[in-house]
């Protein structure tokens, strides 16, 4: 199932929110009848953990292939629901070729691509977040008069300056150094992608130095929409009984959960 998931809000600072709401709970998008369809090729790939990947058994799994699986089902169209992993730099073609039906990869959300294919609702938001020392501050008003550590030149920094322009940015050149200065002291807090930041801290590498401290925040303007299914503009049939099933999915709790299953530390 095609996931280049997104978010619709422009910018939100929702605090302690375990799973934010991504539909109105209220609203119902009609099932479209779908006994016209032969088969629905979802495109995705197979280096995007823990999105889709390879497990240790060989197989293609993942947060987006389950959520293909619940879509699927939801639509009562299993037996003609297909998987096809690809490279990534292959997918905007194969898609508009026919070689599939829908995209579920992780592909950013742009005006260019909203020319030739269409967005479904939102799937997943990928906020940013602060990280901080276990032993140092645990609160935004503590991160003041402190300089917080953030990626030269990326969204995150830029974002970092308007949101919080009363705390001093300390830039690093990459990544890896941006969390080295964290674990070793250097910096007492970091500003980041929340994604990346929630699979460092429970690794090894982290050692149970740091936490999430504050937010999660969001920003259509600095982080893009998020992530969703893609489907050709031609196809307003497809996107409709897709945005039917993710309303279902959201209200009756099954989104959450495959969530939960793919990210033991939170986002949010």
């Amino acid at each position: 199932m095609p996931v280049a998931v997104l978010l619709s809000t422009v910018e939100l600072h929702a605090e302690d929110a375990a799973f934010p709401a991504l539909f109105d709970q209220r609203e119902r998008i009609a099932q479209p009848d779908l006994s016209g369809v032969v088969r629905l090729r979802f495109l995705t790939t197979v280096d995007f953990p823990p999105f889709n990947f390879i497990d240790s058994q060989g197989k293609l799994t993942g947060f987006h292939i389950d959520l293909i699986r619940a879509v699927c089902a939801e639509l009562k169209i299993e037996a003609k629901c297909q998987v096809q992993a690809i490279a990534y730099n292959q997918l905007q073609e194969a898609l508009a070729s026919g070689q599939g039906e829908a995209v579920i990869a992780g592909v950013a959300v742009t005006p260019e691509l909203r020319r030739t294919f269409t967005f479904s609702r939102p799937i997943l938001q990928l906020p940013a977040r602060f990280a901080t020392r276990t032993d140092g501050p645990q609160s935004l008003a503590q991160l003041v008069d402190k300089p917080v550590g953030v990626i030269k030149g990326s969204a995150h920094e830029a974002m970092f300056g308007a949101f919080f322009p009363q705390i001093t940015a300390k830039p690093f050149d990459n990544r890896m150094d941006m969390l080295e200065g964290l674990k070793s002291g250097a910096v007492n807090a970091v500003f980041s992608d929340a994604l990346q930041l929630s699979f460092w801290l429970a690794s090894r590498e982290a050692d149970g130095c740091c936490r999430f401290t504050d937010g999660p925040y969001f920003s259509e303007r600095f982080l893009g929409e998020g992530l969703s299914v893609m489907v050709k503009n031609d196809d307003a049939l497809l996107a409709q009984a897709i945005d039917h099933a993710l309303t279902v999915l959201s209200r009756d709790g099954r989104l959450q959960d495959i969530y939960r299953r793919y990210f033991p530390i939170g986002l949010y």
